[in-house]
């Protein structure tokens, strides 16, 4: 058997028979000229180099097919995931009554059935709220993780891939829960959100919360406005009078270190405004605050240490044994590129909000309605934009037992974070260029911005 990781979770386990299933189907579906070509069959049993040697050939087979905009947004291959997800972790097609959050506290209760997908979960949460269907696009579901503060630590946004309520029973931890957002970056679609009673509540109450957890910054003055409009039930002045402070719509992560401006510095990340917003603590104890643009970041990586006794067991999101890292090299100057490095538990979510950000923009850019990027059900399956397409990435496979190698590779892009061994460097001169996330809107950058 062989382990796919996504987003640095066991995902699931699958035999080289099942990929060879999963192939076949491909091929009679799209064509022997579409299929990248699969790893051939062994009459005799495999020497353990054999056997490494078919786990990277499978592993490059599945990110082929994961790139490929066709074969990689196909039912055929994403019904795969979630039900070799489903198997591995042993839990039954039923009925269940699944909780999402609302960024209020609100629990919505859903019934679903536990092979249901993300998109299924959404559109029944969706249904429950009375929430239009054109307004459902506007909104993603996250899993996430409870603090002492009652505030959320974000894990990932869930994917087409997976199945909710597996994902989140699967951890065995009452602190992970699966919450609805809203899913885009810029403040102007606010107001296609604001058009409806149920996606104004939405909007209302996400914003509030951000308030009140402090990822909004307001003075006395504006917090006495918010106050007044509060009492007096002006939702859509209140949002109004939001959209004016520092940090609306920014997602902000737990502390963390970077290497910017010195190694070692403490800085709490925001993610919003097509930026990585800083606040960093320097050894001397002052406070910094900067901002790195996304449309300066020529390409970014996130990478991992594992323990040498990380092996085939699938490990919760938070657990300290595994080190991730998010890599960005940016435009410091017109002729300067510079590496910076943020370690953090939640590097994958935030190389997620790097690359949804540029799809945002490269949308914009094309003269395109953020409508079109949002997932719509053509014959059962889910067709995506262009945009996204072509920044998917696959899950790899790793051994069953890694503990031969204490290093680490994460491969994100937009969707799918996999595990795979490497060298012990991973500086970036030791990495191949397929290993990074080329910046589609790194390319409009001209002097007038620098």
């Amino acid at each position: 058997a062989y382990n796919i990781h996504v987003n640095g979770v066991l995902h699931c386990r699958v035999r080289y028979s099942q990929l060879l299933g999963l192939h076949e189907q491909l091929r009679k579906e799209y064509g022997a000229n579409v299929v990248p070509a699969f790893p051939p069959k062994k009459i005799f049993t495999l020497t353990p180099a054999e056997v490494e040697q078919r786990r990277e050939q499978l592993e490059k087979y599945m990110q082929a097919v994961r790139q490929d905009p066709t074969l990689g947004g196909s039912e055929t291959f994403n019904s795969f995931l979630r039900k070799a997800q489903q198997e591995t972790q042993q839990i039954p097609t039923e009925e269940v009554v699944l909780e999402v959050l609302l960024s209020n506290g609100q629990r919505v209760k859903v019934t679903i059935l536990t092979s249901d997908q993300t998109e299924d979960v959404l559109e029944a949460v969706a249904s429950k709220l009375d929430l239009p269907d054109d307004l459902v696009g506007y909104f993603s579901l996250f899993l996430v993780r409870e603090t002492k503060d009652g505030a959320f630590s974000f894990v990932r946004k869930l994917q087409e891939f997976e199945l909710p309520y597996v994902s989140v029973t699967s951890l065995h931890n009452p602190e992970f829960h699966i919450i609805l957002r809203k899913s885009y970056w810029d403040s102007a679609y606010d107001d296609d959100v604001m058009e409806h009673r149920v996606g104004l509540n939405l909007l209302y109450a996400q914003t509030v919360s951000d308030i009140e957890h402090g990822w909004i910054l307001v003075n006395k003055e504006q917090h006495r406005q918010l106050k007044s409009l509060q009492e007096k039930v002006s939702k859509k002045e209140f949002i109004r009078l939001a959209q004016t402070l520092k940090y609306y719509g920014y997602l902000k992560f737990d502390p963390c270190v970077t290497d910017f401006p010195e190694k070692g510095c403490h800085v709490v990340v925001s993610a919003g405004n097509n930026e990585l917003n800083f606040q960093v603590r320097l050894p001397n104890e002052q406070i910094k605050e900067g901002s790195f643009k996304v449309t300066r970041m020529r390409c970014w990586r996130v990478t991992s240490s594992v323990p040498m006794n990380n092996g085939s067991s699938g490990s919760s999101p938070g657990k300290s044994e595994v080190k991730l890292e998010l890599a960005f090299e940016y435009l410091m100057s017109k002729d300067r590129l510079q590496w910076v490095t943020i370690t953090s538990p939640q590097a994958i979510m935030l190389s997620i909000c790097l690359q949804s950000m540029v799809d945002e923009l490269m949308v914009k850019k094309s003269g395109g309605s953020i409508r079109k990027m949002f997932r719509r059900r053509v014959n059962g399956a889910l067709r995506r934009s262009d945009s996204q397409q072509a920044v998917k990435s696959p899950p790899l496979l790793d051994s069953p037992d890694a503990s031969w190698e204490p290093m680490a590779k994460l491969s994100s892009k937009l969707t799918s974070v996999s595990l795979r061994g490497i060298s012990h460097s991973s500086s970036a001169n030791d990495v191949g260029a397929n290993d990074f996330h080329g910046n589609y809107a790194f390319e409009g950058i001209g002097d007038e911005d620098l």
